[in-house]
């Protein structure tokens, strides 16, 4: 095996083949100090807790390693029913040089096996023992792909479980959820799930026969093609229930809550987040800026990782019933009007008392990006795999709050308000600030020129970014020394992954598990907060850490 750096808090082991990255990722599953384990195609990301061990003691202990022949544990049967008219269905056809009736039929008579899982929650890379299938990807991603399209690329094949961008080849569309928050698993397709494709002759749901021979079944599944989607901003009973959301107006007898009069550009529910569970292809997500996360917590006397509200320039709330708030992060003028029409400053950093009708409202920011608006007891929403976070690309979590929604306040609060201001160094658009890096895992794949520029080039932020990636623009793109396509492996936040233009994308929280774009490098875990506080405009410049092995 080669290991290899991929920050300074993660390290991704490559081996020979799919199976040795899945015996190796099982038999690292006691490893003191290891956080989580990403498989890949030919790849293992192992992500650890500095406080528990080094990149240098790990390295040797994963070195080590022994492993026995035995594949992954067959867990399960799934059988997916499948229409096979998918747009790309021929063009597949062509590129693997047969018919598009073969295709269709070795692709039903495959015995398919979950390899890892990534990309987004219940994403299962399934793979099967037949040379036919090593199909490339498409050379331009789609922006849109439905939820439960059938698609190869590579060895591979897998259904997207919900609308997202993607690069697959579509040969057809199966109408199986492929994850559902409310199932026991939520993922219907998971590492070591034996799955058989058969032609769909009805609308209807086919559940997995389980290998315990057990005649119980998942849960009732819902979100399916023929199911209506809940109307975005809508306060219908899925929403509510899955936010947490209260449609009434609090009174004396009512908890203290939090309405939302006007919205920002992205108003979110986060917190600490959701790690550890990567083998469900869930990414950890929670708040983009976990210094101002917490510092809000200090101040209004929470525990430190308690829900808050994450905001993208300006936003207008109403508060029902009395307590304490705080607004940390983005730096801009913040007032606060009560019942009666009288208007104060409120000071950045500083908890402030508010009571019953009293409106918080907060301006374009003069520095940084995001503001964190938090309020003693903490945001009570709705939680998923134990964590209030909202997962923009995933879908998990308090959905983006909208115009009339009224988030109830929690009883989290465990010490009392600290009253001390945090200030922060935060830019503004056109500014410069340079930010620490790791190269690796994937440096080798660009050439020597490509490193310079990345470390002595200006880069801009632009403004196609979100909490999934800032997307980067330079005057020089990074020349790749390595063509072709790169088995999808594991991703960290602060990753910065290279598509074929040369422009960067800088990962934030809502990253994908895995991707198939070289990762040139990735930022230092101190310099994760600063980089989501980047407006558009502003100026990078990498630097490496000089303590990089």
């Amino acid at each position: 095996m080669r290991i290899l750096m991929a920050s300074d808090r993660s390290l991704l082991i490559e081996t020979a083949d799919l199976d040795e990255a899945m015996r190796l990722n099982l038999a690292w599953g006691d490893v003191p100090g290891i956080v989580e384990r990403i498989p890949g195609a030919r790849t293992v990301l192992v992500r650890f807790d500095p406080a528990r061990t080094t990149a240098a003691a790990l390295r040797e202990r994963l070195a080590q390693t022994t492993v026995d022949a035995d594949h992954v544990p067959h867990l399960r049967d799934v059988t997916i029913p499948v229409r096979y008219d998918g747009e790309d269905l021929d063009e597949a056809a062509t590129l693997l040089e047969i018919s598009a009736d073969e295709l269709v039929n070795r692709h039903l008579a495959a015995d398919w096996r979950v390899a890892f899982s990534g990309f987004a929650p219940g994403f299962g890379y399934m793979v099967s023992g037949d040379p036919l299938f090593d199909v490339p990807r498409r050379s331009s991603p789609r922006t849109r792909v439905p939820a439960g399209s059938v698609a190869l690329a590579g060895a591979f094949t897998g259904v997207y479980p919900r609308e997202s961008p993607g690069g697959w080849q579509l040969i057809g569309r199966t109408d199986a959820v492929m994850w559902d928050i409310d199932r026991d698993p939520p993922a219907l397709l998971s590492p070591g799930t034996s799955v058989r494709f058969e032609r769909a002759d009805t609308e209807r749901l086919l559940l997995p026969t389980l290998r315990s021979g057990s005649s119980s079944e998942p849960a009732p599944t819902r979100g399916s093609l023929s199911e209506p989607a809940p109307t975005s901003g809508s306060l219908s009973e899925p929403k509510a229930r899955r936010n947490g959301l209260s449609e009434e107006r609090s009174d004396e007898s009512k908890p203290p809550a939090i309405e939302v009069l006007t919205p920002s550009l992205q108003l979110l529910v986060q917190d600490a987040g959701r790690p550890g569970h990567a083998a469900l292809g869930v990414s950890e997500s929670g708040a983009a800026d976990r210094t101002a996360m917490r510092a809000a917590n200090q101040a209004v006397g929470n525990a430190r990782d308690a829900a808050v509200l994450e905001s993208v320039g300006a936003v207008t709330l109403r508060f029902h019933g009395d307590g304490v708030a705080v607004v940390t992060g983005a730096i801009g003028d913040i007032s606060l009007t009560d019942a009666e029409g009288r208007t104060r400053g409120i000071l950045h950093g500083a908890p402030f008392a508010i009571a019953d009708g009293d409106e918080l409202s907060v301006a374009h920011p003069a520095r940084g990006l995001r503001y964190v608006i938090g309020v003693r007891g903490g945001v009570d929403a709705a939680s998923a795999l134990g964590s209030r976070a909202g997962d923009t690309l995933a879908g998990l979590g308090p959905d983006p709050l909208v115009a009339g929604d009224v988030m109830r306040i929690g009883d989290l609060a465990d010490r009392a308000v600290d009253p001390v201001p945090q200030p922060r160094d935060l830019p503004a658009p056109g500014d410069l600030v340079e930010l620490e890096i790791t190269l690796g895992p994937r440096d080798d794949w660009f050439t020597a020129s490509a490193i310079e520029t990345l470390t002595t080039q200006e880069w801009e932020v632009t403004p196609r970014s979100d909490r999934v990636g800032i997307r980067l623009h330079g005057e020089t793109p990074l020349e790749r020394a390595t063509a072709g396509e790169l088995p999808s492996e594991g991703a960290v936040t602060g990753a910065i992954q290279v598509p074929a233009d040369g422009q960067p994308v800088l990962f934030l929280p809502d990253h994908p598990l895995t991707g198939g774009y070289p990762i040139i490098g990735a930022l230092t875990d101190r310099c994760l907060d600063l980089a989501a506080q980047l407006p558009p405009g502003t100026r990078i410049r990498f630097r490496i850490d000089e303590g990089q092995s």
